[in-house]
């Protein structure tokens, strides 16, 4: 939706909190002591109480505003900038939106966001012809090798390794709108401390179904995938090749890289996997449009929040 039809439909914390408990509500609530299924609504308490054992949950409770003392309408509108925007948004412009006080409320409440969407597409495999490659993001150096000097080119402390995949159809005898011979698909991108096989291979085996093909070239890093997929087809691919032979790992890559650089200043290590996760999951649903929103509130609904943040 654009921004005065939300302004419109979402005019206050009313309107928001409302509107999450309907969401809660068409996707069941769990109690979780005796796991029942069946509650009712105490409008008196603004709770639920499970009709079994009679245990009493807030409406935040188990969804990705536990714990949060924020209101329901910036939850509202941090979730319309990060799905009406075709990059991202970062929390420090969100703060100044929303005219509060702290920031780091504002950006555990941004990346809490990003984590549901990463358990989202975690529940989805991969299937098909892929492609895979490994990518090598920007990122600050580690508090423990600030004073280690600096390497260059793949083992750089201000490279994060991450591990790409990607549906890739290829397409007979004619090329697809964008002119590439290969159709995409879905996308996966997770951080991985290494290239080792040992690494690498149980991590395809998780998010990539028994019966996919894979394209890759010929890296030792994945020279056991053909042990846990159908077929794997590795190549040694010339630099001048490379855009024809695996052709959107390498377009997923940049534009993953562009829009970080766009919009955020020393990204950690250890977040890195969170903004991939906002990454991945707007492109996997680009063709949703305003449908979008409601994809993001029933995982927040869903998904009970464990993110743990250190700001320093």
């Amino acid at each position: 939706m654009n921004l005065l039809n939300f302004i419109s439909e979402y005019p206050d914390e009313v309107s928001c909190r409302k509107k999450f408990k309907a969401f809660r509500d068409q996707q069941g609530v769990i109690c979780p002591k005796c796991a029942h299924t069946e509650h009712y609504w105490k409008n008196d308490k603004e709770c639920y109480e499970c009709k079994q054992c009679r245990y009493r949950q807030s409406l935040r409770a188990n969804t990705v505003m536990h714990g949060s003392q924020l209101p329901f309408r910036y939850w509202f509108i941090a979730i319309h900038l990060l799905t009406g925007t075709k990059k991202s948004f970062s929390a420090l412009e969100l703060q100044r939106q929303l005219g509060h006080k702290y920031y780091d409320p504002v950006w555990a409440m941004v990346h809490k966001l990003r984590m549901i969407m990463g358990k989202r597409d975690g529940e989805y495999l991969l299937s098909g012809v892929l492609e895979l490659d490994e990518g090598f993001f920007s990122t600050e150096v580690k508090a423990d090798e600030k004073d280690k000097p600096l390497k260059r080119g793949r083992g750089s402390q201000k490279k994060s390794k991450v591990l790409v995949m990607i549906e890739s159809t290829p397409v007979k005898g004619k090329t697809t709108k964008k002119g590439k011979p290969r159709k995409v698909g879905h996308i996966k991108m997770v951080v991985i401390d290494d290239l080792k096989s040992e690494t690498i291979t149980p991590l395809v085996e998780k998010n990539v179904t028994d019966e996919s093909t894979i394209d890759s070239d010929h890296s030792t890093s994945y020279a056991q995938l053909d042990e846990i997929v159908k077929e794997h087809r590795p190549q040694v691919i010339p630099k001048t090749e490379v855009g024809k032979v695996l052709p959107w790992v390498h377009i997923a890559i940049s534009n993953a890289k562009r829009q970080l650089l766009n919009t955020y200043h020393c990204i950690e290590p250890e977040y890195l996997q969170s903004y991939l996760n906002e990454f991945c999951y707007k492109f996997n649903r680009r063709y949703f449009g305003e449908r979008l929103f409601d994809r993001v509130m029933i995982a927040a609904v869903s998904y009970k929040n464990h993110f743990r943040y250190n700001i320093r």
